[in-house]
């Protein structure tokens, strides 16, 4: 099959869009939403080198231009957008005329995700990026809105504060939109109304389509507890996947018949599974499954015999594939992916082309290119970035050859003064290859740098991609070569490498993070005076026990929101870990609370907390239910009476991770200070 990249041998200098492109200007069209009015101040206009570190408020502020999303003709693209001091809005711009719509704005609220109902009408939600989580509304409701502003309606319930005097029937609460996008040529949408919504049960839904316009709904027959479904191009629900305990079922809505039959049923941990992945023309049917592979990667399914095609239509040999399919109202385009970093695999020789025009004219970036479903215009809209440069947002006409630049997620980011970031492998005690990413502080490579080895979440997913990231690169901008290592037990990286990470919190998964930093040692890049190991949730934990296992590697160590004891896990009834997760996901992947009761106290930073005498940074939110108070209130208590080096900070309506732009900027000036004192200078 035809088929490019587009991605990197574009790394020299990542510098802001060049002189390829042209600039608009905007006009405020509408006074509730002046923050339209200085779109043209969110462009690439270049900015002065500035003397000083750039402020911390510059990693951690909201995203001032982000959502960009082409109409289905590609004539118009709506785009949320918020200068600084003003609430998120929703905005409309017309391609042909240039000129932007105020389109909604909610005042005390932002706008959340929007969606092209068709050419001319949206739907959106509402969130708060001011608020932490315990002011956080999570009921985001669902209103609609002609692209000029008119038609507004509210369709599912919320806090009736956001939208005053709202007569129209509503929806439940817990009525959220689709994924899917449907046909795009009705005022309908797909929402589904979630019915298991509890820790007891693993969560599903009912199916709904809804007028936008009038708020009636038609229920569309599912087979019961699906929690997942593949639409046709025709807007037809095709697949459906079940999940029950630990068992999940996939089933297909078989056209010859218009019934819905069973195509396969399996554990979900279990080695033969396969996720479908895409619906498309012909009634062919996509899956992701290993096929007696390490890598996962694309295979056709035989809907008739229930088998799948001998060799993947995407695949390699080094990344499992987790696809996005880009396709018009009739036909598949092309393939989008990650491997290090995100690669489009055209099977279009017309896009294609696009591809290569748009990369020759942005050669420093990562080029991400969409189009309307049924695109009249030569538009597509561009979605650039890098390691070292935020997401920004670009009109290419594929006629002129020229680009347009909308906006960008944050402004105040220099590329010039961002780090640089790459993949990089190296081979664990026990002989198994660790990926892992490494961000070095701007202005070339340098030796012997003081060191952050920053420990992702989860853990059970993968921690990170080629792109910019606000905290490594924050830490990169004070001089600290920053390394990612996605240990064992991480997605993405092949059967075998998430396997090796069952049962081994605090074993084999932290001997990965010593031998990264053995490496960076060995490598000269880092200074082993001059070692931190930080995380947050699981790598909250990992710190905790990299200051265990490991004392002589890392000089100091930051947590936040970790667990501090694997037991908890199990027993703290107000975390929101559900009950199917605690009786089939959890004692195979971390382990059973009986029976690996000894390796749990072995492995427990809680329990080893006297052992630990390097300073120590530990944060917790006071409504956190993912790992509750409770883990850092008990570490805090147990580390601080035989360590005087401890500093302790509690942000009480946070959950878990700070939402708050200022709680992020206290946590990281604390961070910042914490380093500087312990690790900062040789």
């Amino acid at each position: 099959m035809m088929g490019a990249t587009s991605r990197m041998a574009r790394r020299m200098g990542a510098s802001r869009l060049g002189s390829a492109t042209d600039m608009i200007s905007f006009k405020s069209i509408r006074p509730y939403a002046a923050a339209l009015a200085m779109l043209s101040l969110l462009s690439f206009a270049s900015l002065a080198q500035a003397a000083q570190l750039p402020a911390i408020a510059t990693f951690f502020q909201n995203a001032a231009f982000s959502g960009a999303e082409m109409s289905p003709n590609g004539r118009f693209v709506a785009f949320r957008v918020a200068t600084k001091g003003s609430r998120a809005t929703l905005g409309v711009l017309d391609l042909e005329t240039m000129q932007p719509t105020a389109v909604a704005a909610i005042d005390g609220v932002d706008i959340g995700t929007f969606r092209w109902v068709n050419d001319r009408r949206l739907v959106f939600t509402v969130t708060d990026l001011r608020a932490a989580g315990r002011e956080l509304d999570f009921m985001p409701g669902l209103y609609a809105v002609d692209r000029d502003g008119k038609g507004f309606r509210r369709l599912v319930e919320t806090n009736r504060r956001y939208v005053k005097n709202a007569d129209d029937p509503l929806l439940p609460w817990n009525t959220f939109l689709s994924e899917v996008h449907g046909t795009q040529e009705s005022n309908d949408v797909y929402v589904v109304l979630y019915e298991g919504y509890g820790k007891s049960v693993d969560h599903f839904f009912r199916l709904q389509r809804l007028n936008t316009k009038s708020g009636g709904v038609v229920e569309i027959d599912t087979p019961d507890y699906a929690n997942a479904l593949l639409f046709g191009l025709d807007g037809t629900p095709r697949i459906a996947a079940t999940s029950i305990g630990n068992r999940r079922a996939v089933h297909y809505n078989d056209p010859a018949t218009a019934k819905w039959r069973k195509l396969a049923e399996f554990d979900k941990l279990a080695d033969d599974t396969f996720e479908p992945v895409w619906y498309g023309p012909g009634h062919s049917l996509y899956v992701r499954a290993n096929n007696g592979r390490d890598k996962a990667a694309i295979y056709r399914y035989d809907l008739s015999n229930g088998k799948l095609s001998p060799q993947p239509m995407v695949g390699s040999n080094q990344f499992d594939i987790d696809p996005s399919f880009i396709h018009d109202k009739d036909k598949l385009l092309g393939v989008r992916y990650h491997a290090d970093g995100e690669i489009t695999q055209w099977f279009d020789p017309a896009m294609l082309a696009v591809q290569q025009s748009v990369d020759s004219l942005l050669p420093n970036t990562s080029n991400r290119i969409t189009l309307g479903q049924r695109s009249e215009t030569p538009n597509v809209l561009v979605d650039a970035y890098s390691d070292r440069q935020p997401h920004s947002y670009l009109i290419y006409n594929t006629v002129t050859k020229k680009l347009i630049k909308l906006g960008t997620a944050h402004p105040d980011i220099e590329p010039k003064q961002m780090g640089t970031k790459d993949l990089v492998r190296y081979t664990a005690r026990d002989g198994l290859e660790i990926p892992a990413y490494i961000t070095m502080p701007p202005g070339g490579i340098k030796k012997n740098l003081p060191m952050v080895v920053l420990v992702h979440g989860g853990p059970f997913m993968r921690g990170g991609y080629w792109e910019w990231d606000r905290q490594a690169q924050f830490l990169a901008s004070r001089g600290y070569v920053v390394l990612e290592p996605e240990f064992r037990g991480s997605t993405g990286f092949g059967a075998r490498h998430f396997k090796s990470g069952w049962k081994q919190w605090g074993l084999a998964m932290q001997d990965d993070l010593a031998d990264g930093t053995a490496w960076a040692i060995a490598q000269g890049i880092a200074d082993p005076k001059r070692i931190c190991i930080a995380g947050a949730s699981y790598g909250g934990y990992a710190a905790m026990m990299g200051l265990v296992k490991d004392a002589a590697l890392f000089k100091c160590g930051i947590n936040w929101i970790g667990v501090t004891d694997i037991g908890l896990m199990y027993t703290v009834g107000w975390s929101d870990a559900s009950d199917n997760w605690k009786k089939y996901g959890m004692p195979t992947l971390i382990g059973d609370p009986v029976r690996d009761a000894a390796q749990f106290n072995a492995t427990s930073p809680l329990a080893q907390a006297a052992r630990i005498r390097q300073p120590l940074l530990l944060a917790y939110g006071g409504v956190d239910q993912r790992v509750p108070l409770v883990h850092g209130k008990k570490f805090y208590d147990a580390v601080s009476g035989g360590n005087p080096n401890v500093e302790w900070v509690v942000y009480g309506d946070e959950a878990h991770g700070w939402l708050k732009p200022e709680n992020n900027v206290d946590f990281w000036s604390r961070v910042e200070r914490f380093l500087e004192r312990h690790i900062g200078k040789p």
